[in-house]
């Protein structure tokens, strides 16, 4: 984590710390092209020392090719009228690229929501506000977490942190949710512990055509990953037991 020198002013969370929820940032955890992470002190309306606050990009969020994770996500969003148009026009208007970019926004803190509620390994949510949303910080106030590609697991780990994820994927499609991006870059561990995070492309099985390619790959990932350790999967394999028992309504 890279500590700032003084308080650092993110004009895109002031409405958090405004209602209690941050007090200042201490540091940059991660950023990249559609967000950055920050580790912040909390306000008073918190009761842990720590909060994660991710602020996400401007207007241009989005992932590529972004129909793929977008389809139906007006459906499941309930737009209607001005909105709806303007979220299907948003390639070419400025109002429907800011319906889009605070789709992915709510999209992500309700999925989080609903998967930490059924028991997922995910980070609590806390609060949303315009571009930001305040989650569990996972880490103490000297480090955060890191991500799972960064690590170098003891050997007697590996095969439960393996079905650790597994399990979590199959929750996930319990909950009609496919991650839709999953790799080692976004699960984070901590002594011993993981989180899944970075949920704003996932999609709703039920409406997606594309679920099942995007839960071949997720799984595909993360073989790949433990494969270094000798753990012996089959992706495909994996993919079809999931997805059956998720089609037959037996998760």
């Amino acid at each position: 984590m890279h500590r700032s020198q003084g308080r650092d002013h993110i004009e895109q969370i002031d409405e958090l710390v405004d209602r209690g929820f941050v007090e200042e940032v201490i540091g940059l955890i991660k950023t990249g092209k559609e967000a950055s992470v920050y580790c912040c002190t909390t306000g008073p309306v918190i009761e842990a020392d720590l909060v994660a606050v991710k602020v996400y990009r401007g207007q241009q969020y989005r992932f590529k090719n972004d129909a793929v994770y977008q389809e139906s996500r007006a459906r499941e969003m309930g737009l209607r009228g001005r909105a709806l148009r303007a979220f299907d026009n948003r390639r070419k208007s400025a109002v429907g690229r800011e319906v889009q970019a605070g789709s992915w926004r709510h999209h992500e803190f309700a999925t989080m929501q609903a998967l930490y509620n059924a028991g997922a390994d995910v980070p609590k949510t806390i609060a949303a506000a315009g571009p930001a949303i305040a989650i569990e910080y996972f880490g103490d106030e000297n480090d955060a977490a890191q991500q799972l590609n960064r690590v170098r697991l003891r050997p007697e780990e590996a095969g439960p942190l393996f079905q650790r994820i597994m399990d979590n994927l199959e929750l996930f499609l319990a909950c009609n949710r496919v991650h839709g991006d999953l790799s080692p870059h976004n699960v984070i561990y901590w002594q011993g512990d993981i989180r899944i995070i970075d949920f704003p492309q996932s999609v709703d099985p039920r409406f997606n055509n594309h679920a099942r390619d995007l839960l071949a790959r997720d799984i595909d990932n993360i073989v790949d990953y433990f494969a270094s350790y000798g753990i012996e999967a089959s992706a495909g394999a994996l993919t079809y037991d999931l997805w059956h028992r998720f089609t037959y309504a037996m998760l």
